[in-house]
């Protein structure tokens, strides 16, 4: 656990006597105030997020800085509908929201939260997590957004809006320092180009040691180091508006170790050499191979919105991104392979490619009825490569460790193997989509909005890799999570017995939605709606997989969601109270599940059967007073396999039926509250504090006792001075007061969790300067 040093006791206590402070100062001279009204984009045209019938979070780029939030690992925190799944990657973390979301190694397949920056739909999960620079707002559309935002959004949205170029020439400057040697700085300079053009430009830095000691090489691992920028350039003319935008990122982490936190026997444990059993305590790792993800990311986007026939914009957005991931990892969480248990390592390549058009035209949105049509065209190619190399052997020459295990003698070609392989993985996929949604106000108080989207969709892939052979000898040869069989299967199990595996799927698709709202004043709106949602096939293109199970696509999920809704602002709006209750059901749910190969977890994704979704949220806002806001959320899910499908060798039902779906906890809130106040003509105080919460859950479907994730609770606060016209700010951060220890991913029931940099108690400060 990390240690309270003099900073941090001093930190805690400034904090809280400053906050008693700042609150005196409030009830002084209270002054009227009202929730800050946002604009959102969620149905692709500007509106007020309390006029828009679909349940949506927005945060604003000031609250995702003041509250620590730098990357969508953390978006949890504020929303509580939202959970995430951490894998050793990147390309293997997911977003889950309402307990629902997509858990897969394979490249042909796709999330089922999707992420959009600045109007580009990202081909895979792995690329929405790098760091959060220089954002307008983040918007959160829960439920399906398919008829709008195409298919890969059946359970949920991200949208990332980028800040643009200024009228005036203005420059920003930030930069942190965390307990454990973490430090970020972030810098952009925007400003006037010419008379219609403006132009930003942002750059950030950042880099940590890591919470986690390995002992084998005596370092803290699951750090990070991440630089990148992004350049905007905005035209704002009398009917037309640009955007080009071209931006760059680079992460080289050594995350995310696999921490055992359970006994894996007396010599097992004797082997790693420190205490074991401390569950998610466990802060100690003794692995020979360092995990590590790097990421390589850059894109190019144009927006260009073109005022049309006196009452209509015609927009085009056009955006190519290319994503590089490299993954090694360590398997088997030992300092070298004994007899009796194997080393296992893994290096890992993912490259995509993709490049999409959107051609949208809409219509005056202040009329009685309008409307907007659009075309979509999306293509990716993705590449993986992947190998895996295991030390095995039975039996050794060399003599017994003190710990009381045998280490296998490398030098001993007889009695230790090399079991290997490698596969070469190439996926080309294809989306075209024709859509339209439109909007009759009956009466100023009721309409009606309907929507359908064409969605075809043309995946191909081919995948090699040949029989496990022993890398000493080059003779077959398989081994823990090496097949001995090759990529297309062999013969007697229906498979070509080749080497390559291919196959393809097309398929057309008919989603939208359907919704009623009545508002009967201005500051109250309710709403219901129906929608359909659709997930496009995939097939199972991974290491391992072989022919004919993985030729064989995996369907379409098709999700049917119902949702009541109000929005409301009372008390001359200084309180805002949103609330949704839902139902959807995913019918042929593509879900990942673990299959032993060779006594080695590996991962299968398949059309897992029925699953439904059902609950509640609430979003407070209260403002009561000029500088004070109070916020709270709540989210009730019961998230739940309707019906599993029979086990497809023996015919036997499943006794996931009715279990939890993974991630998918129960209940999840926050309370917060954020202050500023003058406290002279120069100064000003600022004071924040969330309380967030997140219920038990389990990491994957159908997960057996002990491998749940407990309940936790995270507090975090801030407190900071600054000048009155807000030009500086100096802020001291606690992270995790209360020191809550968790785990973000639990399997092999505690042998491997993944502990994140918040399971400890740190303290940080933050200086940041303007030019205005």
């Amino acid at each position: 656990m990390l240690q309270i040093n003099a900073f941090g006791r001093t930190s805690a206590r400034l904090m809280l006597g400053a906050s008693v402070t700042a609150v005196a100062f409030g009830g002084a001279a209270p002054a009227l105030a009202q929730v800050e009204e946002i604009v959102v984009t969620a149905q692709k045209v500007e509106e007020n997020i309390q006029d828009v019938p679909i349940a949506i979070t927005a945060i604003s780029g000031d609250r995702l800085a003041e509250t620590g939030t730098i990357s969508l690992e953390n978006i949890g925190d504020l929303v509580p509908s939202v959970t995430f799944r951490k894998g050793t990657t990147s390309a293997n973390s997911a977003i889950i929201m309402r307990g629902v979301g997509t858990i897969t190694f394979s490249v042909a397949a796709e999330p089922s939260v999707s992420t959009v920056v600045d109007g580009v739909v990202l081909s895979r999960s792995g690329q929405a997590f790098s760091d959060l620079l220089d954002i307008d707002r983040l918007e959160i559309l829960r439920g399906p957004q398919g008829t709008l935002f195409g298919k890969n959004a059946s359970a949920g949205l991200v949208s990332i809006i980028s800040k643009g170029g200024t009228e005036t020439l203005q420059a920003d400057l930030r930069a942190e320092y965390y307990e454990g040697d973490e430090y970020r700085v972030r810098g952009s300079v925007s400003g006037p180009l010419s008379e219609d053009w403006s132009a930003r430009m942002t750059g950030f830095y950042g880099s940590y040691d890591g919470n986690i000691r390995n002992i084998f090489f005596d370092e803290d691992v699951n750090g990070y180091e991440h630089y990148g920028a992004r350049g905007i350039v905005d035209y704002e003319g009398n009917t037309a508006r640009l955007r080009l935008i071209a931006d760059y990122f680079r992460a080289d982490d050594d995350c995310c170790a696999d921490v055992t936190g359970v006994s894996r026997g007396a010599v097992l444990d004797a082997e790693l050499g420190f205490p074991v059993a401390l569950g998610t305590d466990q802060r100690t790792v003794n692995h020979n191979l360092i995990t590590e993800t790097r990421d390589k990311q850059w894109s190019l986007t144009s927006n260009l919105d073109l005022d049309v026939f006196d009452t209509h914009t015609l927009s085009v957005i056009l955006g190519y991104r290319n994503w590089k991931n490299t993954e090694i990892r360590e398997g088997d969480f030992l300092p070298r392979a004994v007899v009796g248990t194997a080393e296992l390592h893994d290096t890992g390549f993912v490259e995509t490619g993709q490049y999409s058009a959107e051609v949208r035209l809409a219509s005056d949105q202040t009329a009685a009825f309008f409307y907007q049509v659009g075309a979509f065209y999306w293509h990716s190619d993705n590449r993986q490569d992947f190998t895996r190399e295991d030390i095995v052997c039975a039996t050794s020459t060399l003599p017994v460790a003190p710990s009381g295990a045998t280490p296998c003698n490398l030098n001993d070609p007889v009695n230790t193997t090399y079991p290997t392989a490698t596969s070469a993985s190439d996926v080309n996929s294809t989306n075209y989509a024709l859509f339209g949604q439109a909007t009759y106000r009956f009466t100023d108080q009721f309409s009606l909005t309907g929507g359908l989207r064409w969605t075809r969709d043309e995946l191909e892939y081919v995948h090699t890799r040949a029989p496990g052979v022993n890398a000493a000898t080059g003779l077959p040869l398989s081994g823990p999570g090496v097949s001995g069989s090759p990529a297309g299967g062999t013969i007697a199990s229906g498979g070509n017995g080749t080497n390559t595996s291919a196959g393809s799927s097309t398929n057309n698709n008919i989603s939208g939605k359907a919704s009623v709202q009545f508002e009967p004043t201005e500051d109250l709106l309710l709403y219901a709606s129906y929608t359909r949602g659709y997930k496009g096939p995939a097939f199972n293109v991974f290491f391992n997989h072989t022919a004919p199970n993985n030729a064989v696509p995996i369907d379409e999920e098709i999700s049917d969601a119902f949702e009541i809704g109000l929005k409301s602002q009372f008390w001359d709006r200084r309180i805002q109270v949103n609330t949704a209750i839902y139902q959807a059901t995913y019918d042929g749910f593509q879900a990942n599940n673990f299959i032993l190969l060779n006594g080695t977890t590996i991962t299968n994704l398949t059309n897992a059967g029925t699953v439904r979704t059902k609950g509640v949220e609430i979003d407070t806002i209260v403002a009561p007073v000029e500088g004070l806001t109070f916020r709270g959320s709540v989210a009730y899910a019961d998230a739940k396999v309707r019906e599993f499908n029979p086990n497809p060798v023996t015919g036997d039902p499943d006794a996931r039926n009715g279990t939890r779906l993974p991630l998918a906890p129960k209940w999840s809130w926050n309370i917060g509250a954020d202050y500023e106040t003058e406290v002279s003509d120069a100064f000003k105080v600022y004071a924040s504090t969330i309380y967030s919460y997140t219920g038990s859950q389990f990491s994957d479907l159908g997960a057996a006792p002990g491998a749940g994730l407990e309940s936790y609770g995270i507090w975090n606060a801030s407190l900071g001075v600054g000048t009155a016209d807000d030009l500086y700010r100096l802020t001291l951060h606690a992270r995790n007061i209360t020191d809550k220890s968790y785990a973000l991913l639990n399997v092999g029931a505690g042998q491997r969790y993944q502990i994140p940099r918040d399971a400890d108690r740190y303290f940080g400060v933050t200086l940041s300067a303007k030019i205005r």
